[in-house]
């Protein structure tokens, strides 16, 4: 390996050893199987009380070394993902959810664009997986988009810019940056991805399906809060970096058609949530958008058996609108195969 890698992946953990044993048992699998060097592995143990250490240990041989971090106590997601960018040695770095796996031969697609064109982000498209990640892949489907314009690659990943796993983030045009400056509203590779594509300017997105995320693994905080008001306030705050308005109003419209009807309508089959609390915080935000008053306001608003309607077909518009529905029609098949 040389001394600054091509590419760093880190992984934030915090006591789910089982899940990181699969992601780390499929990484190990791409780079032998591509023979792919000039990668270094990091593991930053959030002091974990389970086995964590020891799937790391069992994982880590010669020809798969793995950088193993541990907190000595749980400094919360925020810093541990800044702690994973921070330690990177990395010309980029990918910071990869412990529950989330490379589909096979990604990494290898990954290594050759890096080497070939200088990135400040490559964003790769994620797909959701029960239980199979690789009976529930949707196919490669999809293609690879540069772009010169900040404000339109933004638009084009829209809610992605969220995924730790789904963007890859090119240190070297980050100098001196810390990333502890960052925590604290569940967002730090946020900021991290709007730094990289405005300093460099030139950005990938891949529309094909290449990280499979673990479903309904996550959670334990506001989602409205974290993706309207604080995702809101991050682009906001990017205005004097050069970041336009209409930029982010078409952001924002990806967010009320493409992601959040799919929440809110999960919200309301669960009967979880307070739709009062999300009204306030979404009206806040979006009350000028007539996107919002069509699609989303009547999920929260109507009584529960039309809001349900109404989110699945605010959904599947959604879907379709933003070359989704591929993906959506896998999880139909998929949980169909999963009944029988």
């Amino acid at each position: 390996m040389q001394a600054q890698p091509l590419l760093t992946i880190a992984i934030p953990t915090y006591s789910r050893a089982s899940y990181l044993k699969e992601t780390l048992d499929q990484l190990r699998l791409e780079i032998l199987s591509h023979h792919l060097d000039d990668i270094e592995i990091i593991v930053s143990d959030n002091a974990s009380p389970d086995n964590t250490h020891r799937v790391v240990s069992d994982a880590s041989k010669p020809e798969f070394e793995i950088c193993y971090l541990k907190n000595l106590n749980n400094i919360g997601s925020d810093a541990n993902i800044a702690r994973c960018f921070n330690e990177a040695k990395g010309h980029y770095v990918l910071i990869l959810g412990d529950d989330d796996l490379f589909y096979d031969g990604s990494l290898k697609w990954l290594m050759t664009v890096i080497r070939q064109q200088e990135y400040g982000v490559i964003c790769m498209r994620p797909y959701g997986f029960d239980a199979d990640f690789r009976r529930e892949y949707p196919g490669r489907f999809g293609r690879d988009e540069v772009f010169d314009d900040v404000g339109q690659f933004l638009t084009a990943i829209g809610p992605l810019v969220t995924l730790i796993s789904g963007c890859v983030i090119n240190k070297n045009c980050l100098p001196n940056l810390d990333a502890n400056e960052f925590c604290g509203r569940n967002l730090v590779q946020v900021h991290l991805v709007m730094e990289a594509a405005l300093n460099l300017k030139k950005n990938l997105y891949s529309s094909r399906y290449h990280i499979a995320c673990k479903r309904n693994n996550s959670g334990g905080y506001d989602y409205v809060q974290v993706f309207v008001e604080h995702l809101g306030a991050i682009l906001d705050a990017y205005r004097v970096r050069g970041l336009s308005r209409q930029t982010i109003l078409g952001f924002d419209k990806r967010m009320l058609l493409g992601h959040l009807p799919f929440y809110l309508l999960k919200q309301r089959l669960s009967n979880a949530g307070d739709q009062n609390a999300n009204m306030t915080k979404l009206k806040l935000r979006y009350a000028s958008s007539w996107t919002f008053w069509i699609f989303l306001m009547p999920i929260i608003s109507m009584p529960r058996f039309i809001a349900i309607f109404w989110g699945g077909a605010s959904t599947i518009v959604g879907r379709i609108r933003y070359g989704d529905s591929l993906r959506g029609f896998y999880f139909l098949i998929n949980k169909i195969r999963n009944l029988r």
